[in-house]
């Protein structure tokens, strides 16, 4: 159960991160605990997707259920399984749907955060976009014929889609930029693609091309870079969305529903093979899932093909739908993960643990104490305490546990945060 030693870079960054309450850029590995249906049921979309197939699913919980980590987390597996990934949080200014630039600045956000296993930090769209040509260019050398030549057939597949024509026309400018080293015109075809153009006349003048990426075609580029990842020699491209309760808080009904149908056109192009070698994972609340009057329940074609399984319950589950609910955390899982922490405290080094065993039962037992089966629902605020517990046994070498447990704070009346990028259950 005790982790190996790890880095004091990725312990303390990892640390900083859990008692902040947000999710750790580092790390998932080594405070995994639980979650095992729902992993195994997004292993089966990833594989699905690198196999030319699209997968969507719903990732449903509560605020600080653990929604964000399980992203990040599967957002890891993806690039060591050879996927393209994208992420971005909406908010008031990015939106799937929108008339005033909110979606193109989701866009531009997705494409700020492409990442690869080479680049898992993001910002490799340009490494995308090199990668293309370079196996391209290999393929030329090879078969004796001219670079140029391959380029356009291989950009002929995405010729054929919504944008695809000014699309494949950038990425050949980029080409030529690399030929003829103008590193300008590269910039040029990079920001393009980022969606970073905001008027047709820059996009003419710079690149010869007649559009750019805006509110109305987002979904489509979004289509055309998974695309192009696969002719770049990858298997396909997950894009993960989280914050998607800030759809749920738009105060009007038709820009409400406009996203929501364009919701509801993703999920009919993947349920019914419409793409391929791409994935979406949408994450949000159960009032935005379920809200009759406001969340995408409000939106009866997307109620319909949401619904949950009738016959799930009395603790029987099914994770083959579109829909993937969070479950609890049982008291076991807590315990696990409490033990995972005291070791990543301890940088892997049995000997600088600080608390014993009976400390994590005692520990538990006062959290279920304080705030009762929210300690397992949303266990954020416990796992907070117990990290400001060891932080104080640390540095303050004459302290005992004993004497802190009963005055540790689980922050019982503490409010709801107003979005749900906050990190709770660090589960798989």
């Amino acid at each position: 159960m005790d982790t190996p030693h790890i880095k004091p870079r990725e312990r303390d960054a990892l640390i900083q991160s859990l008692r902040a309450g947000v999710v750790p850029r580092v790390g998932h590995r080594l405070i995994q605990v639980g979650r095992a249906r729902e992993l195994e049921a997004l292993l089966g979309d990833l594989d699905r997707v690198a196999q030319g197939s699209a997968a969507i699913r719903f990732v449903i919980g509560d605020y600080g259920s653990g929604k964000s980590f399980f992203l990040s987390l599967v957002r890891t597996i993806a690039l060591e399984k050879r996927l393209v990934t994208v992420h971005a949080d909406l908010g008031p200014d990015r939106r799937l749907h929108a008339s005033g630039g909110q979606a193109r600045s989701l866009y531009a956000e997705l494409m700020r955060n492409l990442a690869t296993r080479a680049k898992p930090e993001g910002g490799a769209l340009p490494s995308l976009v090199e990668r293309f040509v370079t196996t391209a260019t290999t393929e030329a050398q090879t078969n004796g014929v001219s670079p140029v030549e391959v380029i356009r057939k291989r950009l002929e597949s995405l010729s054929e889609g919504v944008g695809g024509y000014d699309f494949a026309q950038v990425v050949e400018g980029w080409w030529r930029g690399w030929q003829e080293g103008k590193t300008e015109l590269q910039a040029d075809a990079i920001r393009w693609l980022r969606g970073e153009f905001t008027t047709k006349t820059q996009a003419r003048q710079a690149l010869g091309v007649r559009t750019v990426v805006d509110d109305a075609s987002v979904y489509d580029h979004l289509k055309l870079v998974g695309a192009l990842a696969r002719l770049a020699g990858y298997d396909g491209m997950l894009v993960l969305l989280d914050e998607m309760v800030n759809l749920y808080k738009l105060q009007q009904t038709q820009a409400r529903n406009a996203n929501y149908e364009q919701i509801l056109r993703i999920l009919n192009d993947s349920l019914q093979g419409n793409v391929s070698g791409l994935g979406f994972l949408l994450a949000g609340t159960p009032e935005f899932l379920l809200d009759t009057r406001r969340g995408l329940y409000s939106y009866a074609a997307l109620q319909t093909r949401l619904a949950e399984n009738t016959f799930a319950r009395d603790g029987l589950t099914d994770t083959s739908g579109p829909v993937l609910r969070l479950a609890s955390l049982t008291p076991e899982d807590l315990y696990v993960l409490l033990s995972k922490l005291r070791s990543v405290y301890a940088g892997g080094d049995e000997s600088r643990m600080l608390v014993p065993d009976q400390a994590l039962s005692a520990f538990l037992a006062h959290s279920q104490q304080r705030v009762g089966d929210a300690a397992f629902r949303t266990p954020r605020m416990t796992v907070k305490a117990f990290l400001d517990l060891l932080a104080i046994l640390e540095q303050n070498p004459g302290a005992r546990w004993q004497n802190l447990l009963p005055t540790v704070d689980i922050a019982q009346d503490a409010p709801q945060p107003d979005t749900d990028d906050d990190l709770a259950s660090f589960t798989l």
